[in-house]
């Protein structure tokens, strides 16, 4: 697993490669965020006690586990963009400038740039897309699950403001339980007023 990725580093003579990946494009509430996540040199050979892979297919405390070790092992920047400026603009831009943030606040500057599929950049630095970056890329994979996290996390802040939302519980994905709460309660401050079904309260 990750093989692309070490092939990749030989191949170019890469020793600063950040990847990228973002959590939170799909929910009816709460922020985007992207982590970029450039391993030191001394990792890169996978030497990792926990499990590594796309945040998805973790437990809880498999990420919770494998996000103590990355941040140990590697420089890590954060974007989290909330969802007053996805209204303003659109979910593809938000995740691009949650993306440029990330990178700006990288101690360590790349020499290239790994994103999953779905992330644009506008910066100068050389970068490629995958598609499925996630299962190709050791950084990638490294930065879903500290999106992840951080995105979770901030949500669990968020129920403490918002106790009638269960945010901690769906982190604002539009399950059921969720749309049971927004019939009774209406949107939130965090809501994303401009995704369906919540426009339909702003326009009706």
């Amino acid at each position: 697993m990750f093989l692309w990725e070490e092939n990749f580093l030989k191949q170019k003579r890469i020793e600063f490669l950040a990847g990228l990946d973002e959590a939170g494009r799909g929910p009816l509430a709460g922020p985007v965020v992207v982590a970029a996540v450039i391993l030191k040199p001394e990792y890169r050979r996978l030497c990792f006690a926990n499990r590594i892979a796309d945040s998805k297919t973790l437990t809880l405390r498999q990420r919770t586990r494998a996000f103590a070790e990355i941040v140990q092992k590697a420089w890590l920047g954060l974007g989290i963009v909330d969802a007053g400026v996805i209204d303003n603009t659109d979910i593809s831009s938000a995740i691009q400038f949650a993306a440029e943030m990330a990178l700006n606040g990288l101690k360590k500057k790349p020499e290239f740039v790994l994103t999953d599929a779905g992330i644009n950049l506008s910066s100068h630095y050389p970068c490629l897309s995958l598609i499925h970056g996630e299962k190709k890329s050791l950084s990638i994979a490294c930065a879903s699950i500290v999106a992840k996290v951080i995105r979770d996390r901030v949500m669990e802040v968020y129920d403490c403001f918002f106790p009638h939302y269960a945010f901690r519980k769906h982190k604002g994905y539009g399950t059921k339980s969720h749309f049971r709460l927004l019939k009774i309660y209406g949107p939130s401050p965090i809501h994303r007023k401009s995704f369906s079904p919540l426009k339909d309260w702003f326009e009706g």
